[in-house]
């Protein structure tokens, strides 16, 4: 019995371990341009697999695309929900995330580094994706900003443009610290910019009122 039970899950276990070796293959072989530019064949050839066994895991390079960028943004919104939990100042808000965002690109320097990419120039269904996924962010943030102390006063929509305002400056970082790879004092400066930048934002946010 334990044998026929085996064989099924290590065959899942092999399914697994090929879908991860495509995705990591398409981060590879995406590292030079974009997405756009990667074919299924190249994929294939890199993973050691014949084209049509790419199709057991997924139905497109576009799909393969979809699932890294789900990939990228997963433990990161997680990370970002996480320092907002309990009742921290808008002010602690924002080091915290300055403090995670840079981790995070440390850490997951591929995934930041695709997503920059395809942002820009990746095939649309996946630069949607990307959309999607940052706008996401953005209802998370003005949700729980929607629960800090002053903000009764503001309406959702101003608070959606401070969400925005404040993930556009985030994403702008961590593309400008990708860039300065190798190079801790540029970092340094892009961080404390980052934190003054957010700081500023909130002292206006801090004085709004949203019109009747």
């Amino acid at each position: 019995m334990a044998e026929t039970t085996g064989a099924p899950l290590r065959r899942a276990e092999r399914k697994e371990r090929t879908r991860r070796a495509i995705l990591d293959a398409a981060l590879e072989l995406s590292d030079e341009s974009t997405l756009a530019a990667v074919s299924l064949r190249q994929v294939a050839k890199q993973v050691g697999i014949v084209p049509t066994a790419f199709y057991r895991h997924f139905d497109s390079i576009d799909a393969l695309g979809l699932a890294l960028v789900d990939e990228s943004f997963a433990s990161l919104r997680t990370m970002i929900r996480d320092i907002r939990r309990g009742e921290p100042t808008l002010a602690e808000i924002v080091d915290r995330s300055v403090t995670v965002l840079v981790d995070h690109v440390h850490q997951q320097r591929a995934h930041f580094l695709f997503i920059a990419r395809e942002r820009a120039a990746g095939p649309p269904r996946v630069r949607e994706a990307v959309g999607q996924q940052i706008e996401l962010i953005e209802r998370d943030l003005a949700a729980d900003l929607s629960r800090l102390p002053g903000t009764d006063v503001w309406s959702a929509e101003d608070l959606r443009v401070l969400a925005n305002l404040m993930v556009t400056a985030m994403v702008a970082t961590a593309e400008s610290i990708l860039g300065a790879a190798d190079r801790p004092d540029v970092e340094k400066q892009l961080v404390e910019q980052a934190r003054t930048q957010l700081r500023m934002v909130l002292v206006g946010a801090l004085n709004w009122r949203s019109k009747p």
